[in-house]
């Protein structure tokens, strides 16, 4: 097999729900070898997220939630009592051979196990060590559990999401998933394969501070920089955009579409397959800014127009004519494009792990490195799936396993 990107790094992952495990499942489609520690016959919380429930070979929903399985892929499940003083060992041992922790509890949470950042420092000084919280280890706020839906309502993120009040179903809306915890977790191992660089440097690992609030904060990108250059808070505006125009959905004759027009060249093209190229050299609709002026004016021209033909049809015309237009797809129908089908986007794992599920379906990594391709090893493992094979890596014999074990540390 051709070596991963990430071969030889050990992870060792302290973290649940979903900020810290999606930074380590990206870890480990690159190769590293992430062992994930669960509490004893209760593991991640995400565990029993459901519905929805996986299913049986026979089709019958099972107790775990397909929740897990969405970033727990490639891992090792190994359940520890962290809580219990030869738990608090176990884990130390790990930490000392580990490349990388992954901790996502409160603010000091793990000072009491001997399991922060200090404390393992001094056992490992090569450790990169990831801490995730809702907001910070320093500030006001750095007490307080950070949830995504929190950090959408805290960020701004909500007010700039859904339709304005004034329109039928206007409100503040969540986005449909947890994107703060998310990006959190790409921020998360973009920042720990930088520490990674420096310590072939320097020989010194570091500690690393993500915050949901930093990240909900920032993926405010152009909203944000709206704001502090102008000071006039952005609203929302249902599928439209701020700075553009026309860039929405728009009714067809079949239901809708959408189009996504950002130069002034698309919007010709599409006026001239339209059959109004007058459009595009109306003085009102001359360029973007023009547009984005007279918007009230221009889009309820267009859905005149959009609403003569079926979105396929649509879509066939401004193919060949690099104006950006495509349906409005839900899941189901976007997991039948043939373009998702083409770049192998849908991935299935079996999974032996004696508990009827026979494999677990997911979405690929949309990493493609092209030398160092992302690894499918391992599907999404069972609740303390590999505790016996990684203990006994450490040189755990049987009898002190089963007397672990005896003893519900692990």
């Amino acid at each position: 097999m051709t070596p991963a990107a990430l071969d030889g790094i050990k992870v060792l992952d302290l973290s649940r729900v979903l900020a810290g495990p999606w930074c380590t499942q990206i870890l480990a489609d690159l190769g590293a070898d992430v062992v994930k520690i669960e509490r004893p016959g209760v593991g991640d919380d995400t565990r029993t997220w459901g519905p929805p429930f996986l299913k049986d070979e026979h089709g019958r929903d099972t107790d775990q939630a397909t929740y897990f399985t969405s970033c727990n892929r490639n891992k090792r499940s190994v359940t520890i009592d962290m809580a219990a003083p030869e738990g608090q060992d176990l884990l130390k041992k790990m930490a000392a051979q580990a490349d990388i922790v992954v901790e996502n509890f409160k603010t000091g949470g793990l000072r009491q196990y001997g399991l922060d950042y200090e404390s393992l420092r001094a056992i490992n000084p090569r450790l990169v060590y990831c801490s995730v919280t809702g907001f910070g280890h320093d500030g006001p706020h750095a007490s307080r559990a950070g949830y995504d839906l929190m950090i959408q309502a805290t960020s701004g993120m909500m007010s700039i999401t859904g339709r304005p009040d004034d329109e039928p179903g206007g409100g503040p809306l969540r986005v449909g998933v947890a994107l703060t915890d998310l990006f959190t977790g790409v921020y998360a191992a973009t920042a720990i394969l930088a520490a990674i660089e420096v310590r072939h440097r320097t020989g010194e690992g570091q500690h690393i501070d993500m915050a949901l609030l930093d990240v909900g904060m920032a993926i405010l990108a152009n909203q944000a920089s709206a704001f502090l250059n102008t000071g006039a808070t952005p609203q929302r505006q249902g599928n439209s955009h701020p700075s553009l125009a026309p860039y929405q959905d728009f009714h067809t004759k079949d239901g809708a579409m959408l189009l996504a027009i950002g130069n002034n060249g698309q919007f010709t093209r599409f006026c001239e397959a339209a059959g109004q190229a007058e459009w595009a050299s109306d003085p009102r609709f001359a360029t973007n800014t023009l547009r984005v002026q007279h918007r009230e004016l221009l889009i309820p021209m267009m859905e005149t127009v959009t609403r003569t033909r079926t979105t396929a049809e649509w879509i066939a015309l401004l193919e060949d004519k690099a104006v950006p237009c495509g349906p409005i797809n839900n899941i189901a129908q976007a997991f039948e494009d043939a373009q998702v089908k083409a770049r192998g986007l849908a991935v299935t794992l079996p999974r032996d792990a004696g508990d009827g599920i026979a494999q677990i379906a997911g979405v690929a990594s949309p990493l493609r490195l092209q030398g160092t391709p992302p690894v499918l090893r391992r599907a999404p493992p069972a609740l303390g799936q590999h505790t016996d094979e990684v203990l006994a890596e450490m040189g755990l014999g049987e009898s002190q396993r089963a007397a672990l074990r005896d003893a519900g540390v692990i």
